[in-house]
């Protein structure tokens, strides 16, 4: 037996980590961290991505960039993804990961079937840019102002 000094009513129960669904998020990266591969031949940068607004607003996913590894595909795929991460978020010389952090883009979203466990996991397959709100319309200037004609006030028009 454990003695608790706690209460659940002050916490907020944990979500669910079921795969979130297919689509497109906006996120920010949230953290970014260089580790040794488990072979400890490489290094990949963990990159964690965390969901900005909508129902799944919180959640994390992460991708992993295998920018050092005896394997040159590897590394030139980890650098296009890198590239296109960077472009996105219009900082293309970052000297530091962390000068990703908290820029919004765009990441497509899927699922695929974990072999080890069974499980559904998400993988991100693309990165695009936050596309800017659309203008907002100016009203409609009225007939005739354009040419300097415009036409006289109705007769049953308030006048002031």
């Amino acid at each position: 037996m454990a003695a608790l000094n706690f209460n659940a009513a002050e916490v907020e129960p944990q979500q669910s980590f079921d795969a979130l669904p297919p689509g497109r998020y906006e996120a920010i990266i949230s953290e970014s961290e260089m580790k040794d591969t488990k072979a400890g031949t490489g290094q990949y940068l963990q990159l964690t991505f965390t969901v900005v607004g909508g129902q799944h607003e919180g959640r994390k996913l992460w991708s992993r960039l295998n920018l050092v590894n005896p394997n040159a595909t590897a590394v030139s795929i980890a650098e296009r993804e890198l590239s296109a991460i960077c472009h996105c978020v219009g900082i293309l010389v970052p000297q530091d990961s962390e000068e990703l952090h908290d820029a919004l883009l765009v990441i497509d979203v899927i699922q695929e079937l974990n072999p080890m466990s069974g499980q559904q996991t998400n993988r991100i397959k693309g990165y695009s840019q936050v596309s800017a709100p659309a203008p907002k319309a100016k009203p409609a200037a009225p007939a005739g102002f354009a040419t300097g004609k415009v036409a006289p006030a109705a007769p049953w028009a308030a006048r002031k």
